[in-house]
């Protein structure tokens, strides 16, 4: 009964004053039912989302009205002072400058990378010198801070190459040598006689005969020797065979070149020689038939030649084993033409300018 009282006084008074037909007054309870409803749907809807242009509105709209007036905004006046430096700072902010030396490029990072990788003894100091020889300039620190930063170590405790860079090396000194027969068309056998270097592929050819003596494989030994093929060789690879006697490997031994012999019956052990004996046989004498020894030895030694100088390797990154001069850049116009080698047998394709 009280709270009815109270209330119905509360409506009487506002008629009072709305009905003395005061504009102000009016604008005045107007302000404070709409300021009521604000509350009122702030403890319904959740906080509101503004836009940068509602902050920017806000902050500026709100320094013309005076402080006891700012109550009834949305956000507090700590917020709006905020707001406001925050449009200050952006409108005078430039752009920031890192301290210290400018950062290193990723193609110079990857550069000193892949020279660490493919050179485990050398130090940074001695990759920032290979980097000046091409005309880059990194520091030793940024290349040490480079290599710290993806897990590579010292020269010294880097890993150290791999069994296919070790095997590769090793090769380089190696010779091996081997026989294969070949069947004429009147079924008379040749025993051809043939040296392969392991790093290079590169195929000396002997000699064929049809009666291999001691004294002739001896000869070729001797031949081998006089013209300079063997180089740096350290090892000479051959299988047991009979035909391979003691004057054969003393000639080597003479040279300073050690003679490796393979395990009974393990061909394998000799592959690169087994790899070539297979070649020239598919890609040659398998598709020709032999008169004689003049044929046989004129036959042989296109093919030699052809394999040393023509036909790419797959070990060798698909190259030749001696190709005889660096490959030009196509032309605009240029033109493919093909060499026919033993009647058409093998093809050889060269660059020609139209």
């Amino acid at each position: 009964m009280l709270l009815s009282f109270v209330y119905l006084a509360f409506v009487f008074v506002l008629k009072l004053l709305i009905g003395s037909g005061r504009a102000a007054q009016v604008k005045d309870i107007e302000l404070i039912v709409l300021r009521h409803q604000l509350e009122i749907l702030r403890r319904q809807v959740e906080r509101p989302r503004l836009r940068s242009s509602d902050c920017a509105f806000l902050a500026a709209a709100s320094r013309l009205l005076p402080p006891r007036r700012r109550h009834g905004l949305l956000v507090t006046p700590q917020t709006l002072l905020r707001w406001h430096r925050a449009l200050v700072r952006r409108r005078w902010t430039y752009a920031r400058v890192r301290p210290g030396r400018p950062s290193i490029d990723a193609e110079k990072r990857e550069l000193v990378l892949r020279l660490a990788r493919e050179n485990p003894r050398w130090g940074y100091q001695r990759i920032s010198g290979e980097l000046s020889k091409l005309g880059l300039s990194v520091s030793p620190s940024t290349v040490r801070r480079l290599l710290a930063g993806a897990g590579l170590g010292p020269a010294p405790r880097r890993s150290g190459p791999s069994w296919r860079a070790f095997l590769r090396a090793q090769a380089a000194s190696i010779v091996a040598c081997d026989f294969f027969t070949v069947e004429t068309a009147f079924l008379r056998r040749y025993y051809v006689l043939f040296f392969i270097e392991l790093q290079s592929r590169r195929v000396h050819l002997a000699g064929s005969s049809a009666h291999p003596s001691g004294r002739w494989v001896s000869q070729q030994a001797r031949n081998l020797s006089c013209s300079g093929a063997l180089g740096d060789v350290r090892f000479l690879i051959h299988d047991r065979d009979s035909k391979f006697v003691a004057g054969f490997d003393e000639v080597f031994h003479s040279e300073g070149v050690k003679v490796i012999l393979t395990p009974f019956r393990a061909p394998q052990a000799n592959a690169h020689a087994e790899r070539f004996v297979r070649t020239v046989r598919t890609e040659c004498l398998d598709w020709l038939l032999i008169l004689g020894p003049r044929q046989l030895d004129r036959v042989l030694r296109v093919f030699v030649d052809h394999y040393n100088s023509e036909r790419p390797h797959r070990a060798l990154g698909r190259s030749p084993p001696a190709p005889p001069q660096p490959t030009p850049p196509p032309a605009p116009r240029a033109t493919v033409e093909r060499t026919d080698r033993l009647g058409g047998l093998l093809h050889e394709y060269y660059l020609a300018a139209a």
